[in-house]
């Protein structure tokens, strides 16, 4: 009994430490080119893992993108990177960052915070983001 303790102790903590995050998942994306009234547009292609996420819970941590008067307490942008390091700035790619349709306002911070809601694919509005968390809560400021 000693030892199924240890066994169970050596494979499931080390399982728990390894969990990653969904912007891992999240960046399993590639581009097609495709076209509307406009012109061309990249359209993205995503992951059989990624498409198996579409309409469930998931919870993703990240910074709020302040959109300089356009900050709205229920609908934020979230980054996966430090806004320096964001989309919008330059440094990351489109799969970095998720608009995030709030229940419940919250006010602006610059740390670190953690969203939960249902995961909606975007392949085909340019006017939206290709991850969109819908109904979605603030868990952790």
């Amino acid at each position: 009994m000693k030892y199924l303790i240890i066994l169970l102790t050596f494979f499931a903590f080390p399982a728990l430490a390894q969990q990653t995050s969904v912007w891992k998942d999240l960046s399993k994306v590639t581009y097609e080119i495709g076209e509307d009234e406009f012109g061309e547009l990249y359209l993205p292609v995503f992951d059989e893992k990624v498409k198996g996420m579409e309409g469930k819970e998931v919870t993703a941590d990240g910074y709020i993108i302040p959109f300089e008067g356009m900050f709205k307490p229920e609908h934020i942008i979230l980054s996966s990177l430090p806004l320096a390091e964001c989309f919008f700035c330059g440094s990351g790619g489109p799969e970095t960052v998720m608009e995030v349709m709030l229940q419940e306002p919250i006010k602006y911070t610059s740390k670190k915070v953690q969203v939960k809601g249902t995961l909606v694919l975007n392949a085909k509005d340019p006017e939206k983001l290709m991850y969109i968390l819908t109904d979605a809560e603030l868990i952790a400021p």
